[in-house]
């Protein structure tokens, strides 16, 4: 059997990750301390996803262990699916290991400051009246 397209194995990597965290985030957020006052499944979701892109990553730089299309299907696939802030992590660690502390900081910076703002202005546009979708 030839190997399966990029764009497949980021696809399904993907539909599986966004399943997890479906999951994932909605057991934690019913069953944490806070009642489902503060986004908990989010936060978890996020860190369990920077934890097992480091340690994969780790693993991989340190023993070869993913392939081409092993790195599409769990990096940007199933992780990227899970979410995309453990991609956010890595990128930004890997500017850190690099010695580049000032595109590391631009790139937090500017990750948060669009897309809070891309988030505030989306959602005024979406109140204007005869806007719909």
């Amino acid at each position: 059997m030839p190997p399966l397209p990029g764009w497949v194995l980021v696809g399904l990597g993907g539909f599986l990750g966004s399943v997890l965290r479906y999951g994932v985030s909605g057991l934690v957020q019913r069953l944490g301390p806070t009642g489902g006052a503060f986004p908990l499944g989010t936060l978890s979701v996020n860190a369990l996803g920077s934890f097992v892109i480091g340690l994969l990553g780790g693993l991989a730089d340190s023993r070869g262990l993913f392939g081409p299309g092993a790195r599409l299907l769990v990096f940007l696939g199933l992780l990227g699916g899970f979410t995309t802030f453990s991609s956010f992590s890595f990128e930004t660690l890997q500017l850190l290991k690099d010695g580049q502390w000032h595109l590391a900081g631009l790139n937090v910076a500017g990750q948060l400051l669009l897309g809070l703002g891309a988030v505030w202005l989306g959602w005024g546009l979406g109140r204007l009246p005869g806007v719909s979708a």
